[in-house]
């Protein structure tokens, strides 16, 4: 029998894709086909053979000899630039793309799963595919054929990389302050400014990189509807000189350290106009929503290598006896039977495949598209980045814990994992954002009719199981109460956003377990009893925390405006 993955799980995924999600049938849609289940599975058995060959070896080594900067060129270990080959070559860059850009036309639903293999396996080498592979997939959408031909079809072969540049040293994630300016030169622009926390924004990795950059051009308005994109090759594709995009420093992080995250100058860089002026935001969207939902992936992935691993090592490690056992002359038990450590494993276990499990259900919203999936994924995309990134985090924090004093070492993984986690909660908008993109825009888009259908498909799924489901459906009602009673006074709806997001989170996870149970309803075997077991733990231990959350929402509690700054000391 083949050793069980430390990376991740193979058996969760089957269940989830194929018991659960029914992809086998998407191939009846005419995009997808050309595919049956055993291409899905020949590429995920791919996806894993390179993680764990060509990508996990080198993680370690990647957090302890990350990139440096000697003013003129940024080194990396050579294993990220041979595994990132591998990966090119595997076709996997272009998954979801057209056959007519060379690409598998797979469902993203299968897609995600594949690439969660390689988020597991070192976040810090997948970064740079991930971020070429959405840039590459705004353009499509919204370049060019001429652009598509020069800048996309290089990255999907695996020539050319590929970042988004948004935030700016005095900006952050506050959008409508970027000042870089864009002034029309001939059919190009010369774009002058500088961007910060640019990830993946110089290596010697590729031929040439392709920076998806928000600028304003001269005359705009002020705000984000001033804003227009444009691609900024580091490299000009005719002459092969730095096309004024200069490197100002590297960024050192706390975790994710194997991805260069940069200070870009751009000094009357020649820059190609994506689309029309003024609607460059409404354009980045496009990857920035992908690009969360990839993070909230990897938040997922990241905590799920580390519930195999503590795992793992609890089944292992014989320390203490039973707290029934009197006799201290008897052998020591593996740390497994210590209710603590059970009660730590059970619930990141419960983060971990339920996070999983969410993401793969956002996908899947994408390979059937119709006005009430779209409207959906709208909603839960904000959730989709947020509550793995928090939740599937503790996970590690739990892997940690699990270890004891060895988990807080190098020389286990586990403190890796949690530093790279970390990130997550951050980038690509923090949680605090995404909490107001929710309650401040998805629920109340289109008079309430997001969360409107996202209520009835929970409480259509709590009707299949009354006894799990009623909880659930009791605090999906409560939910929409909430949600009305808070915009009853608009001017203070948005205060304790973050409350709402908690609560919403954990809602739609608990349903989502909903959902796992009755795939394995029936079903014989520790697996599925695995999965009955952290459905019924999840509902009854975890969902009542949002009680608390809904408490301090229908109060009316105005604590952080009334709060003045000379209080905090």
């Amino acid at each position: 029998m083949a050793a069980v993955s430390k990376v991740l799980s193979r058996r969760d995924l089957a269940f989830l894709l194929y018991e659960w999600l029914d992809v086998e049938k998407l191939t009846a849609r005419e995009r997808f086909a050309d595919h049956s289940r055993e291409t899905f599975d020949a590429f995920l058995d791919v996806s894993q053979r390179i993680a764990e060959r060509d990508f996990a070896p080198h993680n370690r080594k990647n957090d302890l000899n990350e990139p440096t900067f000697d003013g003129s060129t940024v080194t990396i270990i050579p294993e990220v630039a041979k595994a990132l080959k591998v990966f090119a070559e595997s076709g996997l860059i272009a998954g979801t793309v057209d056959a007519a850009h060379g690409g598998l036309q797979l469902p993203l639903v299968v897609q995600r799963a594949c690439f969660l293999w390689f988020q597991a396996a070192n976040t810090g080498t997948s970064a740079y595919a991930m971020l070429t592979s959405a840039n590459a997939h705004l353009l499509l959408a919204h370049g060019t054929g001429e652009q598509i031909e020069r800048f996309v079809h290089p990255m999907l072969e695996g020539r050319f990389t590929g970042t988004m540049c948004l935030s700016e040293p005095q900006a952050g994630s506050s959008l409508s302050d970027v000042t870089t300016k864009a002034e029309k030169s001939g059919d190009a622009y010369k774009i002058n400014g500088s961007k910060m926390w640019i990830s993946g924004g110089d290596h010697e990795l590729s031929e040439n990189i392709v920076h998806l950059v928000l600028a304003r051009v001269a005359g705009a308005p002020a705000g984000v509807k001033g804003l227009s994109l444009f691609i900024v090759p580091k490299k000009d594709l005719d002459t092969g000189e730095r096309n004024g995009v200069t490197l100002a420093g590297l960024n050192h992080k706390m975790g994710y350290r194997g991805t260069t995250n940069t200070v870009l100058a751009f000094d009357d860089a020649t820059g190609f106009l994506v689309g029309e002026e003024g609607r460059g935001l409404q354009y980045m969207f496009h990857m920035m929503n992908e690009a969360r939902i990839g993070v909230g992936a990897g938040a997922v992935a990241l905590g799920y290598t580390g519930y195999l691993h503590a795992l793992d090592y609890a089944k292992e490690r014989a320390q203490g006896r039973p707290v029934t056992g009197k006799d201290p002359s008897a052998p020591p038990v593996p740390i497994i039977q210590h209710p603590d450590v059970r009660r730590m494993l059970l619930a990141s276990k419960s983060y971990v495949e339920g996070g999983l499990a969410l993401v793969l259900y956002a996908a899947k919203l994408v390979d059937e598209p119709s006005e009430e999936n779209d409207l959906l994924l709208d909603v839960l995309t904000p959730i989709v980045k947020a509550w793995p990134s928090q939740w599937c985090r503790l996970a590690d924090d739990h892997a940690i814990q699990v270890h004891g004093g060895y988990g807080y070492t190098r020389e286990y993984p586990v403190e890796q994992f949690y530093r790279d986690n970390r990130l997550n909660s951050i980038h690509e908008g923090t949680d605090g954002i995404q909490a107001l993109d929710l309650l401040g825009r998805k629920v109340t888009m289109k008079g309430g009719a997001g969360l409107g259908l996202l209520l009835d498909r929970i409480t259509a799924t709590c009707q299949r199981n009354p006894e799990l489901g009623a909880p659930i459906a009791a605090a999906a009602d409560r939910l929409a109460a909430t949600t009305a009673k808070l915009w009853a006074t608009p001017e203070t709806a948005l205060v304790n956003a973050t409350a709402y997001l908690d609560a919403a989170g954990h809602l739609v996870i608990a349903w989502i377990w909903l959902e796992q149970w009755l795939a394995a309803e029936g079903k014989e075997g520790d697996f599925y009893e695995g999965k009955r077991l952290a459905a019924r733990y999840f509902i009854t231990h975890e969902l009542p925390r949002i009680n608390p959350h809904l408490d301090l929402l229908d109060s009316g509690d105005t604590l952080l405006l009334d709060l003045q700054e000379s209080w905090l000391g």
